[in-house]
């Protein structure tokens, strides 16, 4: 239920994370007034198929979604209504535990609606968007805003005897939710709550919508193959099957995703083009056309502002930090001002050494943002002898997904079985059972790993279905699923991905992971359903993975020859490990101060580009090198879940490096009792105990900020 306490379309959409309540079957007399009725309406009614109930994706009409959902919000506020007005004295059962079962036609239609918004957004779905938007941020209100749910909640807050530790938590989230979304305002307050939280739904939408729509709208193609030059094979390969499919056979294209952008980068020759290309991504939003963000920018940030200042909080970032992990902005923008001088020092001495790889090769430039990536490939080369194209085809897509699951089944005891008996949304989207040691069922892990037309840029996280169990002898199982944006190659051929798109996958599976280890009673405390700040350090931390002896040798095999990768080439790449952290650091800490400052600047309208700039000036950032996230097109903060909270990357690295160390203090990666630990502690109890304590019991101490620096090369080793 707490999805929807905060259900706006934004949510929906957010970076991962998608949560829905199970529908199930209430044998409390107390709880009877919740059931899942079934309307005949696929979109609605409890998912059907194995594994107790998988979404229905061959059965969805799109045009239909608009109508389902407004169905489902009315069938879910008239549950509400019945918990709200119970004549029974409030109790556990009969409010908190009534609300986390109630919901469950909105939960299904919402996730399946996401996932058409985030992988299938063509024809109407944008329509859609704009015109729930304010119908999903109106009903959020009328819960946080109904009195008399408010008065049962904070009756069962007081006086919490009885009930156990979880059951304690789950009332403090909702309790605390409730206040947070304005449950204390008078009425006149809560009237200007809501209309901002509509505005600020529509807002969020259009940004995230007009982000998309120039990552489509902007293709660089290229005609002529002298201009190819520099381009490793598979890259080629790779564009001119863009370009196929974009009905422009004989050319080749970059998209203007990431993924595309990066490589194209790295090893293009051609200067010129180079620049074009970097504009193109980097001014995404930031066109002056029908599709700007600048000025929803600063509209958002005057609606937030003033939602603030409604609840009694100094800024956006104050209200937004209460109930992370960070606590406050300033003990976020702490941690980041301990890393940002050395950061942009070593990015200093990165340029420095790549200006002098091109001044020896005669070019006479002053190398600007464009070139980074080019000649810090050469640098990269010159002092470790390492070149990512050689490593490169031994990164097939498939053999490293064989890796994860591999090491997920050293780690957990996981085991993966592909099936065919359930529906998919689209034809590259594949399904696994996930098992347990003993083979009973854990969950279903869907992969979509390649990009399309109407799909946003990025990698994500969703879960379809949330893990639970208050029903014991009937839990509910999760749905989980990853997505990215590989750009799909030839039929038949080995899609081959590059080290940092290696390092995505680790990552976003560490998110399913952390899902699938779940073990709580209530969906609310589920899983992933964490702090921003911490939800972060299972994934980052599951990165650690593929660098291990274990994977590499076994699922870096080239594609051609099966052989794995070289010793020689693993040696340079341990050797490079923290090469280019000047560059990688900076791009994402500016982005990470960026964040955190619009955020505390006030209610008054701005300039996001002047604001850019001279926020940029002030803190003195290298000319070189670009945020990671510039302003016009920052979908964490603007269209997703991060606003504020940007800066939990680096929060939530400080506690991976620090659990990577305890792993590496054991002797191993595979270690069975550290992992046990990990699992124990981190992995299976979601929100049902504080992050703090949580990592404070698997490491025996508090997180230290030395181990990050340790980490990125900014500090001597251990």
């Amino acid at each position: 239920m707490k999805n929807k306490i905060t259900l706006t379309l934004a949510s929906i959409l957010a970076l991962n994370l998608v949560a829905c309540s199970p529908a199930t079957n209430n044998a409390d007399t107390s709880n009877s007034l919740i059931k899942d009725i079934k309307t005949g309406n696929v979109l609605l009614d409890a998912w059907e198929g194995p594994h107790g109930g998988v979404p229905p994706w061959e059965s969805v009409d799109v045009s239909t979604l608009a109508a389902s959902l407004t169905q489902a919000i009315e069938m879910a506020t008239a549950e509400i209504d019945l918990i709200a007005t119970n004549p029974k004295p409030a109790s556990f059962e009969n409010t908190i535990l009534a609300l986390e079962k109630s919901g469950g036609a909105l939960d299904r239609s919402a996730t399946i609606f996401g996932v058409h918004s985030g992988n299938l957004n063509v024809g109407i779905v944008s329509d859609i968007q704009q015109e729930m938007s304010p119908k999903f941020s109106a009903f959020g209100d009328s819960i946080t805003q109904n009195a008399a749910l408010f008065a049962r909640v904070k009756t069962i807050h007081d006086n919490m005897d009885g009930l156990n530790a979880e059951q304690k938590r789950l009332v403090g989230e909702y309790y605390q939710d409730f206040v947070r979304g304005g449950a204390n305002l008078n009425t006149d307050d809560k009237v200007e709550m809501s209309k901002l939280n509509s505005r600020l739904a529509s807002l969020t939408t259009k940004f995230g919508q007009n982000v998309l729509a120039d990552e489509q709208g902007y293709v660089t193609y290229i005609a002529n193959k002298s201009d190819l030059a520099g381009l490793p094979d598979w890259l080629v390969s790779a564009m001119a099957n863009a370009a196929k499919t974009r009905d422009k056979e004989g050319q080749w294209a970059i998209t203007n995703t990431r993924s595309s952008m990066d490589p194209f980068l790295t090893y293009s020759a051609n200067r010129a083009l180079r620049e074009t290309v970097w504009n193109t991504y980097y001014n995404r939003g930031d066109n002056g056309d029908e599709h700007d963000n600048n000025a929803i920018i600063s509209e958002i940030l005057q609606i937030r502002a003033k939602r603030a200042n409604l609840l009694g909080y100094k800024t956006h970032a104050h209200w937004k930090l209460e109930n992370q992990m960070a606590r406050t902005p300033e003990n976020a923008i702490a941690l980041m001002e301990k890393v940002w001088p050395h950061a942009i020092g070593r990015a200093r001495e990165e340029v420095a050494d790549m200006q002098a790889v091109a001044n020896a090769e005669g070019a006479k430039i002053k190398i600007k943002a464009w070139d980074y990536r080019y000649y810090a490939e050469k640098v990269r080369k010159d002092k470790y002898d390492l070149d990512f194209n050689e490593v490169k085809p031994y990164l097939q897509m498939e053999k490293l997904r064989e890796g994860m699951f591999w090491a997920a089944g050293e780690l957990y005891g996981f085991q993966f079985k592909q099936i065919t008996n359930v529906p998919v949304y689209h034809e590259d989207v594949r399904v696994w059972e996930v098992m347990n040691a003993t083979g009973s069922h854990v969950g279903l892990w869907y992969f979509d790993p390649y990009a399309r037309a109407g799909k946003r840029s990025g990698a994500w996280m969703n879960a379809y279905r949330t893990q639970e169990k208050m029903d014991p002898n009937n839990p509910t199982t999760i749905i989980v699923s990853n997505n990215s944006n590989f750009v799909k190659g030839t039929p038949g051929e080995a899609v081959l991905i590059s080290w940092s798109d290696a390092e995505t996958m680790f990552h976003e599976f560490g998110h399913a992971i952390h899902g699938l280890n779940s073990d709580v009673t209530y969906p609310t405390l589920s899983g992933t359903s964490v702090s921003r700040d911490y939800v972060e350090f299972p994934s980052q931390l599951n990165e650690h993975w593929l660098t291990t002896p274990e994977v590499l040798s076994q699922f870096a095999v080239h594609y051609k020859t099966g052989k794995p990768i070289p010793q020689d080439l693993l040696d340079k790449i341990e050797k490079a490990a923290t090469f280019n952290q000047g560059f990688s650091t900076t791009e994402y800490l500016a982005s990470a101060l960026m964040d955190m400052k619009l955020h505390m600047a006030g209610g008054d309208p701005i300039d996001a580009d002047k604001f850019e700039r001279e926020t940029l000036a002030s803190l003195n950032m290298p000319e070189q090198i670009v945020m990671r996230h510039r302003t016009p097109h920052f979908n964490h903060i603007f269209a997703g879940g991060y606003h504020a909270g940007y800066y939990s990357y680096l929060w939530a690295d400080t506690l991976t490096a620090d659990a990577a160390e305890a792993f590496k203090e054991a002797g191993s990666f595979y270690d069975k009792k550290t992992a046990e630990s990990l699992r124990k502690n981190i992995m299976s109890v979601g929100n049902t105990i504080d992050a703090a304590d949580g990592f404070r019991a698997f490491r025996g101490r508090d997180v230290e900020v030395e181990a990050l620096m340790r980490d990125r090369g900014f500090a001597p080793s251990k």
